[in-house]
């Protein structure tokens, strides 16, 4: 399916939920509206056939993407209750869509809740995304029971944690002396960071190429960018920052 036929896909979902059509509904009648966004079209396929048997779970897949913009395209046409968001995306990551999506965040009658699921369990991607108004943190070694229950939680406004994760967010913001915002490392995308941390730990160009599915190209424009941002020269001045900063 080409993401033109999602978006269409899409739309034809939010036509449906205006017009009031049953859509059926899993045990004890619990219903919910789900946007997944991850780049890998092969994990949103998994998903979908994981918790997306609407009569059995109660979940509705109204929408993919794949993107920061296909993202707020997608949760815009469908104001689903719950968006499953990767950290990691192409555009600016998870934070990105985010911000551009607070209004709908804070809308008080029909708010749209972010639940993070993704292969990062790292401090910062944790933080960052909870700082930008996500509702919870989940990785991706959730099993499918488990996930389908994260999302009602966040429906009904729970705060939802993989076990590990929540100590990240208890340190952050359980006290009025929580860590101060690192401006250098806010200027750098998630999949920015993502490099950078590959590059600190020693990996080549080939290998953060073949880990993140990208090209080698793209990995290279990267370094490029983190460089510029951090006004840095070369790749040992990069491990040294990281080092410093913990993030190896």
């Amino acid at each position: 399916m080409s993401d033109a036929t999602e978006a269409s896909g899409t739309a034809g979902a939010a036509e449906a939920a205006e017009s009031g059509r049953p859509d059926g509904g899993g045990a004890g009648g619990r219903h919910v509206r789900v946007v997944l966004v991850d780049d890998h079209r092969m994990f949103r396929t998994g998903v979908q056939a994981e918790i997306g048997r609407t009569v059995e779970t109660g979940v509705e897949v109204v929408g993919e993407a794949a993107d920061v913009d296909q993202a707020v395209t997608v949760i815009t046409a469908t104001r689903p209750e719950v968006v499953l968001l990767d950290v990691h995306l192409p555009g600016g990551g998870g934070v990105e869509v985010l911000r551009r999506c607070a209004a709908l965040t804070a809308d008080a009658e029909q708010p749209v809740r972010f639940l993070a699921l993704s292969v990062s369990d790292a401090a910062e991607d944790v933080i960052g995304v909870i700082r930008g108004g996500a509702r919870g943190y989940v990785t991706k070694t959730i099993t499918g029971t488990d996930l389908v229950d994260s999302i009602f939680r966040v429906q009904e406004g729970d705060a939802v944690f993989s076990p590990r994760l929540a100590g990240f967010v208890l340190d952050a913001f359980a006290s009025t002396d929580a860590p101060p915002v690192d401006e250098d490392l806010d200027r750098l995308t998630q999949r920015e960071r993502e490099v950078l941390r590959l590059i600190a730990r020693g990996y080549a160009y080939k290998e953060i190429a073949k880990q993140l599915f990208i090209s080698v190209k793209t990995v290279e424009s990267h370094v490029s960018a983190v460089l510029r941002k951090l006004q840095l020269s070369n790749r040992h001045e990069l491990t040294r920052w990281a080092t410093a900063r913990r993030l190896v």
